[in-house]
């Protein structure tokens, strides 16, 4: 995907303006509410007209204000997830999914109902009521109908607000499923990093209507060391588990970790306070730890007195949060070894 974008829309006292180009399928649009990211999506969308710029999108002019050009929505061929499903109540399931497929050119059609179906698990609720969805339900078919579109761009703006945490984190894995099997652009729309983290490889930042700053999701993760009570949380992508005693083994790549967590079938997302990892050197005797990792140290970063150490544990990547005290008294610096020490009661599942 290559998006660009130049714009400015002035609404009352509110102002818009943002200029970038975005190469990569999963852009994420983060920053608190009223920061422009629903205007900028509306001004993609067609929804809004900008006051002035243009915006391009796989090649093609989607709006220029000195060319006159400002194509309608429905010309766009860009799909809109909005926060609440908006479903049509008078059609059943099976016909909300094909609305938007029965009205694509068959020349852009390039993903097959039944296919999709299958990957967002809903053949048992084809026949049923929309009113009679749960909500994650309901965002699930509001998903597939945008995706039969066939567009060129998805744009989701805050899709999972609303929802409990449960189900938040049950969508999650079907939204990457999606994206990854039709390989369809993203841009992600949330005041959530963890929501960004978990959808996104990079981030355009927004404050008060204007663009602050376009860098990778992990770089705005770690930048949240350096501001007052904020720490890094490592997101860990597990294998099935299985069970031993009553503890969990999961796999992580080469690695296996050892949790008091567990049950249930197929790959697992766990979150990993970095401020929970203990860096020890030397010889060790004891320590009630189940997870004793050999990493190798990739570098650091951080201010003062909070200091990230990255790590390269078999191929993994995991970040440990140290005083600076620490760092020095240990002689830590990159390409040094150390063992990290983590509690199987130190992760959490988000999905």
């Amino acid at each position: 995907m290559e998006l660009e974008v130049d714009i400015e829309k002035r609404l009352g006292a509110f102002c818009c303006a943002a200029a970038f180009t975005v190469h990569s399928l999963r852009c994420g649009v983060f920053g608190p509410s009223g920061s422009g990211k629903s205007t900028l999506m509306n001004l993609l969308a067609g929804l809004v007209v900008p006051d002035r710029g243009r915006i391009r999108l796989a090649g093609h002019t989607l709006y220029d204000a000195e060319a006159g050009i400002n194509l309608p929505p429905e010309q766009r061929r860009i799909g809109v997830v909005f926060q609440h499903a908006r479903l049509f109540p008078h059609m059943n399931v099976r016909r909300n999914l094909l609305y938007g497929w029965r009205r694509t050119d068959p020349g852009d059609r390039r993903i097959e109902p039944e296919a999709l179906i299958k990957v967002l698990n809903l053949g048992h609720l084809l026949h049923r009521g929309v009113t009679r969805l749960s909500g994650g339900e309901r965002q699930r078919v509001a998903l597939g109908r945008t995706v039969l579109a066939c567009p060129r761009l998805i744009l989701m703006d805050e899709p999972l607000t609303g929802l409990d945490e449960e189900l938040k984190y049950q969508i999650i894995p079907y939204l990457q499923r999606v994206l990854d099997q039709f390989a369809i652009p993203l841009l992600f729309i949330s005041h959530s990093l963890r929501e960004m983290r978990l959808m996104t490889d990079e981030v355009l930042v927004f404050h008060d209507g204007a663009l602050q700053a376009q860098v990778s999701t992990e770089s705005l993760a770690r930048s949240d060391m350096a501001t007052a009570g904020g720490g890094y949380v490592n997101m860990l992508h597990l294998g099935p588990p299985r069970q031993v005693g009553d503890l969990w083994c999961y796999p992580w790549g080469e690695t296996e970790l050892v949790l008091t967590e567990g049950g249930g079938a197929g790959d697992k997302f766990f979150e990993l306070e970095a401020r929970d990892i203990i860096l020890l050197k030397g010889r060790l005797a004891a320590i009630s730890a189940r997870n004793l990792l050999t990493c190798r140290v990739v570098g650091l970063f951080g201010v003062n007195n909070r200091v990230g150490v990255e790590l390269d544990c078999r191929g993994n990547r995991l970040v440990a949060q140290i005083v600076q005290e620490s760092v020095c008294e240990m002689g830590l610096a990159a390409g040094g070894e150390v063992v990290a020490a983590i509690k199987a009661s130190s992760f959490r599942r988000i999905v």
